[in-house]
């Protein structure tokens, strides 16, 4: 892709520059690339990352007869992207329907999506959620650094994905009904163009701050010095409605409490753990209306002691477990 980042990661990687950016052409290019890659390089294990790989690791590990690990971070043929496009959804979908049962080692990200998976396949995937580190961030920025008010209570919206439907429009006009609270929005999405055009108008001058997207330490340093953390995403697909978004962990792990859409997997987090408060409802009023109960003097040290508490609990240290046994059984 032409914006992407350097990447810096403890282990090997390779990066494809394609022809093709996007659409049909994008999925079909690289999944010849990745099929030839794989073919001239021999492995022990393939480990397939969601359904736009599946296909060329499954055929490589079948020709070497190798095995297969299919990690399925999202009900791929419930995304809003393909909802509405009947032959780009029946490819992906016969492409999971002929492969998933020919996989013997599958994991996802919830308890609903395994369900899902369950109920199409009569196999139950694995649950290894995407939880984060249980090491501490440290604050190395202040908000005079970052260019954050110091007077205001800060919302954050962090992702790599802020796009339709996923509640960032109605946040936009929560803020701008109000004086009290500033937004902060890290990352990139197909509506950060329209979210920005909004942000100039007269109401929201000086209520709001892009950041294009950074590397996670970097990300973090926003995320610190926010008052609440946001994940809106809208239950109008399957994919929505049962995920579990990284950020609402990046939140909780340094702290702030979460105003969030009220999803399966996310009104099990605020109900065990009592750390923030579920929307009722996606119109800015009632956003706000969270965002303020949140803050509330009263609530916001119950809510920050409960979010701390999250991390100590659901990180990857415990998570990882989970995989590192599914791994001992490969080899």
């Amino acid at each position: 892709m032409d914006d992407s980042r350097p990447i810096d990661r403890p282990y090997k990687t390779k990066r494809f520059k394609l022809i093709f950016n996007k659409g049909v052409l994008f999925y079909a290019e690289y999944n010849l690339r990745l099929f030839f890659f794989l073919l001239f390089k021999k492995h022990d294990i393939y480990h397939a990352n969601d359904l736009d790989t599946l296909l060329p690791m499954w055929l490589v590990s079948s020709i070497y007869r190798k095995k297969l690990v299919y990690d399925t971070h999202e009900y791929f043929t419930g995304v809003p992207e393909i909802q509405n496009r009947y032959f780009v959804k029946k490819v992906w979908s016969s492409i999971e329907k002929f492969l998933f049962p020919k996989v013997k080692y599958v994991f996802t990200v919830n308890e609903s999506i395994s369900e899902l998976y369950f109920k199409e396949y009569k196999s139950r995937p694995l649950v290894i959620r995407n939880l984060p580190e249980k090491k501490t961030i440290n604050k190395l920025k202040s908000r005079k650094d970052l260019g954050l008010p110091e007077n205001k209570k800060v919302v954050i919206l962090q992702g790599s994905g802020i796009n339709i439907h996923r509640g960032a429009e109605e946040l936009l006009e929560a803020i701008a009904i109000q004086d009290k609270l500033f937004l902060c929005v890290v990352g990139k999405g197909d509506v950060i163009n329209n979210l920005k055009k909004r942000s100039s108008k007269p109401d929201l001058i000086s209520k709001v701050l892009f950041v294009d997207a950074l590397p996670y330490e970097k990300m973090m340093q926003y995320t610190i010095n926010a008052d609440v953390g946001v994940s809106l995403d809208k239950p109008n697909n399957l994919n929505y409605l049962y995920s579990l978004p990284n950020k609402v962990f990046d939140y909780l792990k340094v702290g702030i409490p979460i105003v969030c859409s009220d999803l399966v997997e996310l009104s099990k987090i605020i109900n065990i753990y009592n750390c923030g408060i579920l929307i009722k409802n996606h119109q800015p009023k009632s956003i706000l209306t969270a965002l303020n109960s949140v803050l509330d003097e009263k609530n916001y040290s119950i809510f920050k002691a409960a979010a701390l508490k999250v991390n100590s609990e659901l990180n990857w240290e415990n998570e990882s477990e989970s995989l590192i046994n599914c791994y001992k059984k490969l080899v």
